[in-house]
Parts: structure tokens; sequence; C-alpha cells
């Protein structure tokens, strides 16, 4: 009998320091069952919160966060001397996680592919929340304009105006003449979609030729009747971007209304914003996919099924996350929703903003 007890308690401590290492980390999205985006959400805000506004554990911007399927804070890691040495570094740390019980699972990553659990890094130069707030706002004489475009005129040369007046007014005036059909908050969302495209810069420009504060393709900008000599013109950008989220709402309302119409108004509302700037990152078509495609929409009829249990921003994000590795959709669709969401609010904080309507509740 001492024997049996002997050779199962052997047995259990074998099995509590095993750790099992996948070969893709897709893996991991396939095996998450849908009630694990139950406050994912928000653990995603969280997470990048601190890495947008450098606070919390990416207070030190030389360090890699990692956390779980469900947005979980799990560690982090200070970075190790290059860039090949915090690869491996990561790597270790995802494997001593894996066996400490952290986290059920491991994947080996490298500079091309994904690994888990999760890892960003607390640096990102491409993004200075506090810098772009300032060129929306137009602290600078030199991030305020003025000029026409269409029959829409903003400033003078003598009193230019600042990114975030030209943006309301060309909202209120499109929907005054009954040419935008958004929810009531899109305007916020646009606002923060412009800080998280182009960090407010009139010349930014991506690798995939996207250009602008907007960051429109060629393709679009010629859709708006928008020629080559004015693809920079920041009137023309923000018209053009509102054009193309009024479209994206009208194509995709009817498919969104037969998969999430039993909603409460408020969270329906709430789902169809988060999921109109979805839109705009990957396309009308892709979101429209999630909803109604055989096998990308089965997170959708489960959400739909038991909303009550998920918040709005758990259900677009669980859309997307069940289905990364599918039909293009990756880590940056994943993140951008919660991206623009932190910038708004970021925008909303700022003193000058607090009675603005553009934040109003």
């Amino acid at each position: 009998m001492r024997t049996v007890c002997l050779s199962l308690l052997l047995i259990l401590l074998s099995d509590a320091g095993h750790a099992e290492k996948l070969k893709d980390w897709t893996s991991v999205i396939r095996e998450s069952p849908y009630w694990e985006s139950q406050g994912v959400y928000q653990n995603i805000l969280t997470i990048r919160r601190w890495i947008l506004e450098s606070s919390g554990y990416c207070s030190d911007t030389e360090r890699h966060i990692l956390f779980d399927r469900r947005g979980r804070f799990l560690g982090y890691m200070e970075n190790a001397d290059t860039r090949e040495a915090t690869q491996k570094k990561l790597n270790a740390t995802r494997q001593r996680m894996a066996e400490d019980g952290r986290s059920e699972y491991w994947v080996v990553g490298d500079p091309q592919t994904t690994g888990y659990p999760f890892a960003l890094a607390c640096d990102q130069p491409h993004v200075n929340m506090d810098e772009a707030i300032e060129r929306y706002l137009g602290t600078a004489p030199d991030d305020r304009l003025w000029g026409r475009w269409d029959d829409l005129t903003v400033g003078t040369s003598e009193k230019p105006e600042s990114l975030h007046a030209a943006l309301s007014y060309v909202y209120e005036t499109r929907r005054n003449q009954q040419r935008l059909d958004l929810p009531a908050e899109m305007d916020r969302y646009l606002a923060g979609q412009l800080l998280i495209e182009s960090g407010a810069r009139q010349r930014a420009h991506s690798a995939a030729n996207a250009r602008g504060i907007m960051q429109l393709s060629n393709m679009v900008l010629s859709d708006c009747g928008i020629g080559p000599e004015n693809y920079w013109h920041r009137l023309a950008q923000l018209d053009c971007a509102m054009r193309l989220t009024s479209q994206n709402a009208r194509n995709l309302r009817p498919v969104f209304d037969a998969r999430f119409g039993n909603l409460p108004s408020k969270k329906r509302d709430r789902l169809f914003t988060l999921l109109l700037v979805q839109a705009y990152h990957g396309g009308a078509a892709r979101v429209e996919t999630l909803l109604d495609d055989d096998e990308l929409s089965q997170p959708a009829a489960y959400f739909a099924a038991n909303h009550e249990s998920y918040t709005a921003g758990d259900i677009a994000f669980g859309l997307v996350f069940h289905n990364l590795g599918r039909n293009r959709l990756g880590l940056s669709s994943l993140y951008y929703v919660a991206d623009v969401e932190l910038a708004g609010a970021a925008l909303c904080n700022q003193p000058k903003m607090k009675k603005d309507p553009l934040c109003a509740d």
C-alpha cells in the first residue's frame, strides 16, 4: 500500500512540472472556449493603456509585458541588450510561465511569428499620445490649418484652426446635410482613429502606402473624388474618412441587425460603433464575414445567444480573437479598436475638452 501511494505521489509531482508546448500559436486560439471572452475587453484596455501611455508596468519602456488569451497580465520582462537576445529571453520566460502554472500552454515566438503567452513591447516609437493630442488640438501654430475643400471652409490665414475644430465642423456640416448616418458617439471614435492612425501628422505615410491624417489608400481617396494633388489635404481626408465610415455603416447594418438585433438598444448601438471602427481598419467586407460567414460567424452566433454575460466590447473583441489567423485577421486587428477607444478617452481627459460636445456621454 505504501509503495502504491509513493508511486502516485511521484506521478503527481512529475505532472506538476509539465508544460504543454504547442507548435502554432493559432492552436491556442482554436482551443479557447467562447466563454473565456467574458471580461476580456477591459483586460485588454488595461494592457494597451500601459503601452500607449507608458504607464503601469510600462512606465519603464525597456520591457515586454506578457499576458494570456483572456488579456490577463502574467508578468513583465526586462529587455536584453539586443533584439535577438530579447527574443530568446521571451521564449524562456514563456516556458517558465507555463512550467510554474501561470499559463496552460507556451509557444515559441520569433520576429515573424507570434509566441504565447502573448508579449508586447512597452516601447512603441510610432505612438506618442501626448504629442499626438497636442498636434490634434493645435497647441503649436504649425499644427493648425485653414483652407477649403468642396463646400467646406475652415479658418483663415490670419486665424487658422485646430484639427479638432476642423473635424467637428466637417462632421456637423455633413450631418446637417444628411450625408452621414452614424451612431451618436462616432465623432469621438473618429478623433481617436485620427490619433492612432497618424498621430495627427499631416504627412504620415505607411509602408502599405496609406497616407495623411486618416491614413487612406489611393483607391479610397480616388473613390472620394480626391485627386493626387489633394491626397494630403486634411479637410479632404476628414471628409473622405467620414464618407467611408457612413458607407460602411450602410453596408453592415442589415447583416448586423440580422445577427444582433435582439440586443438591448444601448449595447446594440455600442457594439455597432465598435464594429464600424473595426471596419475602418480591416474593411467592411471582412467584418461582414464575422457576422454571416458559415465558419467565421460561429463566435457571433454564440455571443448573440448569450449576450447577457458579455459587454459590447467583449463581443467585438471576441469576434476577432476567435478568428485570428483566418481571413487575414492578425493581432493588429485585435488591438485596433481598444487603441482607438483609449485615444478618444485620453483626448477627453484633457482639461480643455471636458465640456466639448465630442466628449459628451
